[in-house]
């Protein structure tokens, strides 16, 4: 449909805000907010916070800025065993509206991944520089870009006078990149909306589902020997190297690889089918002995399909387990020895949206009449929409600029050196974000 006067409005708004939205995305990048190993001091996490926290309370929003206890998240999904908040805090930001419309929760994730080998860039990944119309900088579109458009956009409709009949609600979170723990503490500090928008770089596509994922140790048995002297069959009680019988589990994977590549009933619209894949080796205690044992850790990605009945990957372990299990009994040591499963505590879940769900329809046509027209996608890997659309029930898409990819197999660059945005797509997400609020939280 043509853009209402009042959308024009706010679409003009936010172009003549140009270079506002570019210094705020630059203002983000300035703050070291690298994602953490639990136990890593706190960075920039409270003074990247504060700086939205002051923005949105200036422009009228209800803040609360806190940081969880280890009473409020001890035992919740997505939250390691013993993960403390101290100098991380998490931000939700309410505008409230006239009443008698449906709220919408915009969400971005405020920690980057290691800028490391930082001597490969070239610039300052913590100082955002522009170059050819894009915004260079660790995190320009993962996510920080996408932080600074919703921002904005939240902003440029409370100072309009264009009051909305629903809440519009922004929140940023740390500890995406690392575990899912900082959405999982807004949700159990109580978050509630009709729907969520998460700023995800995108590409002006919707995502609409993700895949889940399971990490885990598979501990291959060994028997240590003299590597310099003869060995007789493990059996007569000589040496069994264990890094060798763990290409048997490796070859164990392949084959579940295979097998779910063809199988039917694992195909998705959205998202490339499951996977399961060796991606950390150890093994080994001197260089003339046979290790004693082998440690693969496994990345498994599932569908949706996959999940058990409360949404998580148990049957997805299970059957990883059976099928290794199996396959490596062809080995006799294996059959008499076999490999041990030690899993991680918390997988990450996988989700999918309806395309009828109404939060899909707006955002895909207040982009495609602000003039950046997308399609219906899906994330091979997961957001943090899925934590709040299995864990407080909002459907949460993913909308926002470039970075992701937006086919199977394509370009990236998020996560990447030189990481970019175009300035225009802030822009133009800005402009379709706010036009999505106008449309699903209504006019009052």
């Amino acid at each position: 449909m043509p853009l209402s006067d009042p959308e024009h409005q706010i679409v003009a708004e936010i172009e003549r805000r140009r270079d506002e939205l570019v210094e705020l995305t630059s203002d983000l990048v300035r703050f070291d907010t690298t994602a953490r190993n639990p136990e890593d001091p706190p960075r920039d996490e409270a003074a990247l916070q504060g700086h939205l926290a002051r923005r949105l309370r200036a422009a009228g929003a209800e803040v609360d800025l806190w940081e969880p206890s280890t009473e409020e998240t001890a035992g919740k999904p997505l939250v390691p065993p013993g993960l403390g908040f101290e100098g991380r805090p998490q931000l939700v930001a309410r505008f409230k509206g006239a009443g008698g419309g449906r709220s919408l929760l915009l969400n971005g994730h405020i920690d980057v991944v290691s800028v490391e080998p930082r001597e490969q860039w070239t610039s300052d990944p913590f100082e955002a520089e522009i170059r050819d119309g894009d915004l260079y900088g660790r995190g320009t579109c993962d996510m920080k870009g996408g932080i600074a458009a919703m921002t904005l956009a939240a902003e440029a409709l409370a100072q309009s006078g264009i009051e909305l009949a629903g809440d519009l609600i922004v929140a940023t979170n740390t500890d995406e990149e690392s575990s899912g723990a900082g959405s999982s503490a807004i949700v159990a500090r109580g978050i509630e909306a009709d729907a969520g928008i998460v700023t995800e770089a995108t590409g002006f596509d919707v995502w609409v589902a993700c895949r889940g994922s399971e990490y885990g140790v598979v501990t291959v048995p060994g028997r240590p020997g003299h590597a310099e002297v003869y060995q007789r069959s493990w059996r007569e009680g000589g040496a069994v190297n264990a890094i060798e019988k763990a290409v048997v589990v490796i070859e164990a994977m392949h084959s579940l690889r295979s097998e779910w590549s063809t199988r039917a009933g694992l195909e998705h619209p959205y998202l490339s089918r499951p996977d399961v894949l060796p991606t950390m080796a150890s093994a080994g205690d001197w260089p003339v002995t046979y290790p004693a044992s082998c440690e693969l850790t496994c990345a498994v990605l599932y569908l949706p399909s996959q999940a058990d009945e409360a949404g998580w990957g148990s049957n997805v372990r299970r059957e990883v387990e059976e099928w290794i299990l199996r396959e490596t009994k062809r080995d006799e040591w294996l059959a008499d020895n076999p490999p041990a499963f030690d899993w991680w505590p918390s997988g990450v879940m996988p989700m999918e949206i309806a395309d009828s769900d109404p939060i899909v329809a707006a955002m895909l046509e207040a982009g495609r009449d602000a003039g950046q027209p997308g399609k219906l996608f899906g994330l091979d890997s997961w957001y943090d929409g899925a934590t709040f659309t299995h864990l407080a029930g909002i459907p949460s898409i993913a909308y926002g600029p470039r970075g992701f990819p937006t086919e199977p197999g394509g370009p990236s660059i998020a996560h990447t050196i030189d990481e970019h945005v175009p300035i225009d797509d802030l822009v133009q997400c800005a402009q379709a974000l706010a036009v999505c609020a106008m449309r699903f939280c209504g006019r009052a």
